[in-house]
Formats: structure tokens, C-alpha cells, sequence
């Protein structure tokens, strides 16, 4: 079988990590990396033993025959290289957000329509096995009805106002940081589990330093938020709440889900991953581990590995991008990816919290 020719466009940490996933899939070869600088770009190829680097994505786009492309590069960039790669006819695996405005995520759906091509955002949560489980047991009602739901997901990488990152400033990260960096995490993952779309939402924004010290110890204006709390009312009427920060002191990258139903209540933390709590209330509570005989339908399929060896972050962003490549090799495979639709719809998500924080009003999306 021909391996499929792959680009990473963006080659930071998250690029690094989606050079790693797909080594991990068969017949899928990275034989080229675009960065921002011609040198950094080959000491980076030369270190994972990539034949190509660039520091102009258009070139690399000529040069070479590539299957797909992936983009890795920070969100104001996103929109401009997603539109050259679909435009070059070339299948796409974006980092999201999708872009920094939902007017720019509406017009790259109708190019991903008009091209026939397969194109996906990385929401990697979604495709971890107690993720899976719980939509599983939600699905089949296994704690009855869904009535509430509840979401944090906290860190504290810029809890220090000599704390900077490139999206802290608008010009880069966008007018909404930790809505859009990891709110739109949560926003994607519940969305799955529930199988259903998020229809308003209630939002107040905070921003705990409103000057920052860049890495140049210059001060920096900072206005988009470091933390957030947005109600959330889907389309059946449950609703439920997201909090989410960048603030929170002793929090790495903790993403905790809890869904309340009318016979039982699940419990999932990123930082444990192979666990799931299921909350009783006549019997005992109880746990179990990412284990395939204790898990259910496509569920099952996430675990590649015996009780005791934990599957955890790297496990879920590998399994999005073998989910993407399976549909690019085979139209029957299942997808449960996000695709461009779905996460134009988070976009729009994002822009309603902003509406309502400026109101203080629920906005529908």
C-alpha cells in the first residue's frame, strides 16, 4: 500500500506532538515541515529525520505530491494557510480553533464542501476511551436522563503576570483566549457525548492581569480573558455550566467532566484518564479502568492496551488522527472526528459568549 505523504505546517509543541501521533498509524509517512525560518525548520527535520523542510508553505505545497497537511501553526495563522492548503486540492488536519472568527470557519466549510475534500479540527478529548464510555452509557441510558452537567477545565501556565504567551495578545490568539484555547474543548467534548448541539449560552468573562510583562519584561496590554464562566442550554433544554481558566494555582491541565442523569451520575478526570467514576445511590460507588471487558460498544475499540497501563492524552490525540486517516483510505470507515461543520459550530459558540458577556444576556448560537 502507498503511504500517505504527509506536511506539518507549524513545528512548536503541539507540532512536535502531531509528528509523534502520526508515526504511530501505518502507511503514514511526515516527509516535510514548514517553519518560520528556513534554519529552524531543518534542525527540526534533521532531529525527527524528515527529508524536507521549508519556511514558505507555498513552497512546500509546490514542490511535493502531498496527501495531507497538517496545521499547527498559532490561530491568526489558521484561516490564511487552511484556505491555501484546501485550495491546492490537499486533505487538512487543523489545530483549533478553526480560525479567530466564525465568518472565516463559515467560508473554509463551503471550500471543504466545493473541493471534496476530508478536513478536521483537533478536538482530541472526545477520542478518549472513558469520553467514549461515557457517551456510550448516556446514549443507552444507562443512567437514565440526562438532566445536568457540569465542566472545569483549569490550569495555571499564566497565573503570573510575567507570565506571556503569544495568545495573550488579540493580534495572535484572538479577542478570546481561554474560551477559545480550551473552552472550545469542553464545548466539542459535551457536544459529543450528548450527540447534540449547544443552542445558548451565558457568559462572563475575567481577566485577572490586565497588563502583562512580555519576554522582553515590555508591558503588554492584555484583553482577552485569562478565565471564564459560560452557562450552557442545549437543544433538548438540559443545560449545564463550563468553567474554564488559565489562573487557577496548582492546576496543570485539568479537565474534569461530571454528567448528572436520573439513575446514576458519571465522573471522568484528564489527569486520571484510564478511570471513570459512576455514582450510585442505593448501592455502593464504584470505578472502573480503561479495560476493554469493562467498557461497551465503540468504546471497546479505544483500547489497545491491557488493564494497569494507562491510556491517557497522547492515546485520544492519536486516535482523532487515525479516525481522519481512515476516512481519507476508506468511505464506509465510522467517523467520529470533529469535521469542519461541527467545528464552525463551536466558532459560533465563541462568538456568543462574547455577545453575552458584553450583555450579560443569554445569546442563541
Amino acid at each position: 500500500m502507498k503511504k500517505s505523504q504527509v506536511g506539518i505546517v507549524g513545528a512548536g509543541f503541539i507540532g512536535r506532538q502531531h509528528i509523534e501521533a502520526v508515526r504511530r498509524i501505518p502507511n503514514i509517512e511526515v516527509v516535510a515541515i514548514s517553519e518560520y525560518n528556513k534554519e529552524a525548520a531543518r534542525k527540526i527535520a534533521d532531529e525527527f529525520g524528515i527529508e524536507h523542510a521549508y519556511d514558505d508553505v507555498d513552497e512546500m505545497i509546490a514542490d511535493l505530491q502531498l496527501d495531507v497537511i497538517h496545521n499547527c501553526t498559532p490561530s491568526n495563522m489558521h484561516y490564511e494557510v487552511n484556505k491555501k492548503v484546501l485550495n491546492a486540492g490537499i486533505h487538512l488536519y487543523c489545530e483549533k480553533p478553526l480560525t479567530l472568527t466564525s465568518a472565516e470557519s463559515e467560508e473554509l466549510v463551503e471550500l471543504v464542501k466545493e473541493k471534496g475534500l476530508k478536513a478536521a479540527v483537533n478536538f482530541n478529548y472526545r477520542h478518549n476511551a472513558m469520553v467514549e464510555e461515557m457517551k456510550e452509557r448516556i446514549q443507552h441510558k444507562t443512567i437514565g436522563d440526562v438532566w445536568y452537567l457540569a465542566v472545569e477545565y483549569l490550569q495555571d501556565w499564566l497565573l503570573k503576570e510575567t507570565d506571556f504567551d503569544w495568545r495573550v495578545e488579540t493580534e495572535y490568539g484572538g479577542y478570546t483566549r481561554a474560551i477559545a484555547d480550551i473552552g472550545s474543548h469542553c464545548f466539542d467534548t459535551i457536544q459529543y457525548m450528548l450527540d447534540e448541539k449547544i443552542a445558548a449560552v451565558r457568559a462572563k468573562r475575567y481577566i485577572l492581569h490586565s497588563m502583562r510583562k512580555n519576554n522582553e519584561g515590555v508591558d503588554v496590554t492584555v484583553e482577552n480573558e485569562d478565565s471564564a464562566l459560560v452557562q450552557v442550554r442545549f437543544a433538548s433544554g438540559v443545560e449545564g455550566i463550563v468553567r474554564v481558566s488559565q489562573v487557577s494555582a496548582g492546576k496543570k491541565n485539568d479537565f474534569n467532566l461530571i454528567v448528572e442523569g436520573t439513575q446514576q451520575a458519571l465522573e471522568w478526570h484528564q489527569e486520571k484518564p484510564d478511570r471513570l467514576w459512576i455514582g450510585n445511590r442505593d448501592v455502593g460507588n464504584t470505578e472502573i479502568f480503561a479495560d476493554a471487558k469493562y467498557l461497551s460498544g465503540r468504546a471497546k475499540e479505544k483500547i489497545n492496551l491491557p488493564n494497569g497501563h494507562a491510556v491517557g492524552w497522547a492515546d485520544a490525540f492519536t486516535n482523532g488522527i487515525h479516525s481522519f486517516y481512515q476516512s481519507i483510505v476508506n468511505s464506509d470507515a465510522h467517523v467520529d472526528y470533529t469535521d469542519f461543520e461541527q467545528a464552525h459550530h463551536i466558532m459560533k459558540i465563541i462568538d456568543a459568549c462574547v455577545e453575552s458577556d458584553e450583555t450579560g444576556n443569554w445569546v442563541e448560537v
